[in-house]
């Protein structure tokens, strides 16, 4: 049995670790012999719901799911762990394998990606390579707040709004800011924010449109940033949830032009 590729990647809070990762995948003919472990995410599993939907095959792992992560191990040619910022680099052996000799006797890469001007950090310690990432603003003070928001579905225009307070201080110095909401046509979006980075467009997730009542799938946000406004964000976020009767207006409608759109 040959050995896996195994690959750690740490670094900071939006540099662009996703990035790469996904980068190195798609330079991997079979997917089904990939798997990624990204720990720390508890219910708000961003990163791994996005590299399940563009990767459909691979084996995706995040927390609780340790276990089943390191059966499969010998089995794949290549293994991917993204270390979040907000863990702690000295507790990854055995945050990883439980036993951090399990981790030490099997040979991987550690990298870290990192803004340009971050000069002699702790992941220039760990790291056997540094990839040079997003020149993003780091900050040694910032919180890390979550929410899931599982069956909601958000008014677009909505959320456009939220997103542009979220990313112009509204809810405190917001550095890195991302989520995935269901909204009322019945996509699935991805909205991305670096604080420093030019911002770009909410990317629809190739998944088919929910239009059965409410989405029995993952959506979420994370935000960081420095003084956030916890109860706020919440607040807010609520309020841009649709009602169950808005929900079944919107879906109808949405059914309605597409049945159009065959006929036509």
């Amino acid at each position: 049995m040959s050995v896996p590729n195994i690959i750690v990647v740490a670094g900071s809070s939006g540099a662009g670790k996703t990035t790469w990762i996904c980068q190195q995948m798609r330079d991997i003919a079979d997917v089904e012999k990939i798997i990624y472990y990204s720990p720390g995410t508890g219910t708000v599993p961003i990163d791994q719901t996005r590299i399940a939907i563009e990767f459909p095959g691979m084996q995706v792992f995040g927390d609780g799911e340790r276990v089943e992560f390191l059966n499969q191990i010998p089995k794949a040619d290549a293994v991917f762990i993204e270390w979040g910022f907000y863990l702690d680099l000295g507790a990854m052996p055995t945050a990883i394998a439980a036993n951090a000799q399990l981790l030490d006797n099997l040979t991987y890469r550690a990298i870290a990606v990192l803004p340009p001007d971050l000069k002699d950090s702790e992941y220039h310690t760990w790291a056997k390579e540094i990839v040079r990432g997003a020149a993003t603003k780091t900050n040694t003070v910032e919180s890390l707040w979550r929410a899931a928001s599982n069956g909601q579905v958000i008014d677009e225009n909505s959320l456009e709004e939220f997103w542009y307070e979220i990313t112009h201080s509204a809810y405190g110095i917001v550095t890195r800011a991302k989520g995935i909401f269901d909204v009322n046509d019945g996509r699935s979006l991805y909205c991305d924010f670096v604080a420093g980075v030019p911002q770009t467009d909410f990317l629809e997730l190739d998944l088919p449109r929910y239009l059965e009542g409410r989405p029995q799938r993952f959506s979420g946000l994370e935000v960081v940033g420095k003084n956030l406004d916890e109860a706020a964000l919440r607040q807010t976020l609520s309020d841009c949830c649709l009602s169950d009767a808005a929900i079944l207006q919107y879906q109808q409608q949405v059914k309605e032009i597409l049945l159009e759109g065959k006929k036509v």
